[in-house]
């Protein structure tokens, strides 16, 4: 699974996160509001992680490792690179 709960309380997606990993996330969200995102370790995400971030309105923090996530996506979600 590469999206996880940290012992920090903070959800990270770390490697490549596939669309199996976009249920989970989604759960992780409704069942913890107000939890944050870290994505500094994520390398690449599939549409429907992305999708989630977007309807949960979540701005992650950290900088992704992929270039695509951190100039393309980022904006999207809010985040300032």
């Amino acid at each position: 699974m590469t999206i996880q709960l940290s012992t920090n309380g903070n959800i990270e997606l770390v490697g490549s996160c596939t669309v199996d990993d976009a249920e989970f996330l989604l759960q992780a969200l409704l069942t913890n509001p107000g939890i944050t995102v870290d994505w500094s370790a994520c390398e690449s995400a599939h549409g429907a992680v992305i999708q989630v971030l977007l309807v949960a309105k979540t701005r992650p923090f950290g900088k992704p490792v992929d270039t695509f996530l951190r100039d393309k996506v980022g904006p999207w979600l809010g985040v300032a690179m």
